[in-house]
């Protein structure tokens, strides 16, 4: 990716504007061919990607949304279909549609928009493909595998007039947007430093050997867990695992490169920085009004298990933004830890999870999530659905509020009016496909450091890393065909 091709937020809102509308006026982007109907027509979903989050979240709660229908499942286990469309159908809703193969999905002119639960690996190419066809996306996060793939996300989005959502629901939450609003107003001064914090126990997923499971072979995704059904021969004869490595180069059936296990696996994941991590990441970004950072350093290990993951089980990143008109006169840091061990109660984090009331101290097994902010007056402490601030050196209590609201479902309910207003404008600040490739930059970067074992100096307006042609290789992965996220969308 050269100078020459890089859309930055600038340009991005400059070419929309030539076709008349787009990010600043709010009007149309897409031309009458896709123009929607009218603002109560029905909006038709196929969930791609429906075992866990894809069943717990999109498939339940996309339903309760007035006039939206899931019309379609896409999974390559279809082990699962009967299960999910039997929800479905007794509790009311209408029969969906299924398929193992999402172009088989894209293809159906009844279809609005797909919303994508699948491994990180096939998100982008599940976008792109989706706004090829003319449809709207929503990805989970991270909704991109390398930042490449998120820069052609944008690409996408602008080349074909569709809505690309990021899965980052807690920008949705009426307690963190409170929060977000708070700092920009100065309730603890000039915010100079953002801290995202991921202290969350992760079993070790031991060994398997590759090919399938025998019948009365106990499986579990941690040997701690609960037993699971193997993953026997007559269970994959149901799985297109071809299809489900995609991108990703073909390697044998292994229980380890499947379900949930894949994100400890950077051939599919990102480690837990992707997974639990950029939420907190992107929170933190958003805090500080930044976009990119100019330096990166982070070290990481997979410490403790001797197992089949490849990815860090602990790791730190540093960022450094440089001084910019939304950001100050001053530049900026981020801080983000991912460990196992929950030493410490962090700005009383841990109180929303699992406490010793008697003592006040934790337990055990207490995670610890969310963002710390660091003002020139004061601190904010922010959890998913709570944020405090403690102002001056007493650490006086100020502003602080729980949500009221359910973060999902608001993020989902959005995506949906931003299709039918045709507007992505609605998405500012609360997902949009710009923010989802800066924050998603942010792990990106950060394991790259990890993984070379040195500090990184990033070029925001090239995205390239700077005398540095190693580095450099790793923005974007190598392809398999026909699974190719393209240099020109």
């Amino acid at each position: 990716m050269d100078q020459k091709t890089t859309v930055t937020r600038r340009t991005f809102i400059k070419a929309a504007g030539r076709n008349t509308a787009g990010l600043v006026t709010g009007l149309s982007l897409w031309g009458t061919s896709q123009s929607w109907a009218g603002a109560n027509d029905r909006v038709r979903i196929g969930v791609v990607g429906i075992r866990g989050h894809g069943f717990n979240s999109h498939i339940k709660k996309y339903p309760q949304l007035k006039n939206v229908e899931v019309a379609a499942l896409c999974d390559v286990d279809a082990n699962l279909f009967d299960e999910r469309v039997s929800y479905l159908t007794a509790n009311g809703y209408p029969k969906p549609k299924t398929f193992q193969d999402i172009r088989r999905l894209l293809d159906r002119k009844d279809i609005d928009a797909i919303s994508v639960a699948t491994p990180n690996h096939w998100h982008a190419l599940a976008g792109i493909w989706a706004a090829q066809a003319g449809k709207h996306a929503h990805l989970e996060k991270p909704f991109s595998h390398s930042i490449f793939e998120g820069r052609k996300l944008i690409e996408a989005a602008q080349t074909y007039r569709t809505i690309i959502h990021h899965g980052t629901e807690s920008r949705s939450g009426d307690s963190c947007r409170t929060a977000i609003q708070l700092l920009r107003e100065g309730v603890i001064g000039e915010v100079y430093m953002a801290k995202g914090v991921c202290y969350k126990w992760r079993n070790s997923i031991g060994e398997y050997p590759d090919g399938p499971m025998q019948e009365g072979q106990v499986f579990r995704f941690t040997p701690e867990g609960d037993a699971k059904p193997p993953f026997t021969e007559a269970y994959l004869k149901k799985v297109d695992y071809d299809l489900w490595q995609g991108p990703a180069q073909l390697r044998p059936f292994n229980p380890n490169r499947f379900h949930y296990n894949w994100h400890w696996n950077f051939d599919y994941g990102n480690g837990d920085i992707g997974n639990q991590g950029i939420h907190e990441m992107d929170i933190a970004r958003w805090g500080l009004g930044v976009q990119m950072p100019t330096k990166v350093m982070s070290l990481g290990g997979h410490f403790m298990f001797n197992d089949a993951q490849t990815t860090p089980n602990s790791q730190i990143a540093v960022f450094e933004f440089p001084a910019e008109t939304r950001g100050g006169d001053k530049k900026k840091m981020l801080q983000f830890e991912v460990r196992h061990w929950i030493t410490n109660n962090e700005g009383d984090l841990a109180s929303s999870f699992v406490n010793d009331q008697a003592t006040g101290y934790m337990t055990s097994d207490a995670n610890v999530i969310g963002n710390l902010f660091y003002g020139s007056e004061g601190y904010m402490v922010m959890h998913s659905s709570w944020f405090k601030t403690f102002l001056g050196k007493k650490r006086e209590p100020g502003p602080a509020a729980k949500a009221t609201n359910s973060a999902d479902s608001d993020h989902y309910q959005l995506f949906i009016d931003a299709i039918r207003a045709n507007d992505p404008n609605l998405l500012i600040d609360r997902g949009n496909v710009l923010d989802g490739h800066y924050s998603c930059t942010l792990m990106h970067l950060a394991n790259m450091s990890a993984q070379l074992g040195r500090s990184l100096d990033w070029d925001p307006q090239t995205e390239r890393v700077i005398d540095d042609d190693e580095a450099n290789t790793m923005l974007k992965r190598s392809y398999r065909e026909p699974f190719v996220v393209p240099e020109r969308v």
